[in-house]
């Protein structure tokens, strides 16, 4: 079974910056889409960036131009840079690895972002 592995949560100011990571228990090339979701208290879960196995990248509207969703192959391991924040940034990221047979997630990072 997939174990993914968010880090990189926190606390910070309007404006700033955080890197999130989520680390695969097996070769991420074993994945179609690899994605970054989001969950905010009180309201559904939604797509924030998702990177397909050619590299092709799609982001939701509010954070392109703010968030980059990247890959290193080596050590299978997706990012979410995420700069400019807002407090409606604040949310639980949540890592997905979409295998074309199972969809895995992580448990979790906590994003809070203060005004």
């Amino acid at each position: 079974q997939v174990q993914l592995v968010e880090s990189g949560g926190g606390l910070v100011q309007a404006g700033g910056s955080l890197r999130l990571s989520c680390a695969s228990s097996t070769s991420i090339f074993n994945f179609n889409v690899m994605a970054w979701y989001r969950q905010a208290p009180g309201k559904e879960r939604e797509l924030v960036a998702s990177m397909a196995k050619s590299g092709y990248t799609n982001y939701r509207g509010s954070v392109k131009g703010r968030f980059t969703i990247s890959r290193d192959n080596a050590r299978n391991t997706v990012y979410l840079q995420m700069n400019s924040l807002k407090p409606e940034d604040t949310a639980v990221y949540y890592c997905n690895a979409d295998s074309g047979r199972r969809v895995s997630r992580g448990q979790g990072t906590q994003v809070t972002v203060s005004s």
